[in-house]
């Protein structure tokens, strides 16, 4: 009878000493039921204990659409889940639950925050399981740290548009994206036409200014998610646009062509036209057979060329440059990027 009684004073102690911990802390039955929520996990969430205790609402708390946490995983050994539903996870480094990372959008306090997540089990003396125990901790700052210092990292500081470094990481992503779904991948390559011309008449800062501008134009033309606008270097830009067939690429090119000439952006140096203008470059493919993203590259180099070989302030396709050039008498594009693949 004693022994009967100690074990339910230890189980009231444990209840109240979860209860008032530190750590934001809920506890699901078997069955998935919340059965304890602690009062730091009622400040995290704006989730009163009233609201989720004897239910599997517990979700509720931290997203907006009905999907498992962490320790209904653990509660269903479904580890296989993990992958899917956070950011992050893996087994715990205790040996014994789960622990992941994920953004929650706390839908009760209108706010989005990055949780680092622990799920556990708790098993009776015969191995059942008895409870299942979830921790979390924000780590909404470190992360949003984290995610300034790699934007940082991937930006040119000039511009602000996506680095070299970026822009190849990210085009050879999406040639294997769209090599899997058999999906067009478009090109741009965009040339301040005359630039070293427009650096040598106004000076080096409004040269500055200049890439600026036609940075904001590229990036407010460029608007989808899963485009990339950056700068290639020097004068030169460079826009991966996914699912995108060459006609969408050569009007996404001519807005921007027109946009620059609409700002009225002085040059009027000896052999450039009165204001500052593009030539721009693009090339479309499905990938397939031996083809690569550096074959793509190359393609809208190639264009480029052909544009500015034609006059510059002009865009040109992949598909039309060398019917374009044969009304110059024949003359081929040269293969500038050798030259440029070379100097990586």
């Amino acid at each position: 009878m004693a022994q009967v009684k100690n074990r339910s004073v230890a189980h009231s102690y444990a209840v109240r000493l979860m209860e008032h911990l530190v750590v934001p802390t809920f506890v699901i039955d078997p069955k998935r039921r919340v059965v304890i929520w602690n009062q730091a996990c009622e400040r995290l969430t704006g989730v009163a204990a009233s609201e989720v205790l004897g239910t599997t609402g517990h979700w509720r708390a931290f997203y907006r659409q009905r999907r498992y946490c962490l320790a209904d995983l653990v509660a269903l050994d479904r580890p296989d889940k993990l992958a899917a539903l956070y950011a992050e996870g893996g087994p715990s480094d205790a040996g014994v639950g789960l622990s992941a990372e994920n953004w929650c959008v706390m839908p009760k306090l209108g706010n989005q925050l990055y949780l680092a997540i622990d799920a556990g089990s708790i098993h009776d003396q015969a191995g059942r399981l008895i409870a299942v125990v979830e921790t979390l901790r924000d780590m909404t700052d470190q992360k949003r740290a984290e995610l300034a210092l790699q934007a940082l990292a991937s930006k040119d500081g000039l511009t602000g548009l996506a680095n070299r470094r970026s822009f190849d990481a990210a085009l050879q992503a999406e040639w294997a994206r769209a090599h899997r779904t058999q999906r067009p991948l478009a090109l741009l390559f965009v040339d301040v036409d005359h630039f070293k011309l427009f650096n040598d008449r106004h000076g080096h800062q409004n040269g500055d200014e200049c890439l600026r501008a036609v940075a904001a134009i590229v990036s407010k033309h460029v608007g989808r998610p899963a485009d990339l606008a950056a700068r290639y270097g020097g004068e030169e830009f460079a826009i991966i646009m996914p699912e995108t067939d060459r006609a969408a690429a050569c009007d996404v090119a001519e807005r921007i062509r027109k946009a620059v000439i609409g700002q009225r952006i002085t040059h009027g140096a000896s052999g450039a036209g009165s204001v500052l203008t593009l030539s721009i470059g693009v090339a479309a493919d499905v990938p397939g057979g031996d083809s690569s993203a550096e074959w793509l590259l190359s393609q809208a180099d190639q264009a480029l060329y052909a544009a500015k070989a034609l006059g510059r302030n002009r865009t040109t396709s992949a598909d039309a440059m060398l019917a374009d050039l044969a009304r110059l008498g024949g003359r081929k594009p040269r293969a500038r990027f050798l030259a440029r693949a070379a100097r990586k």
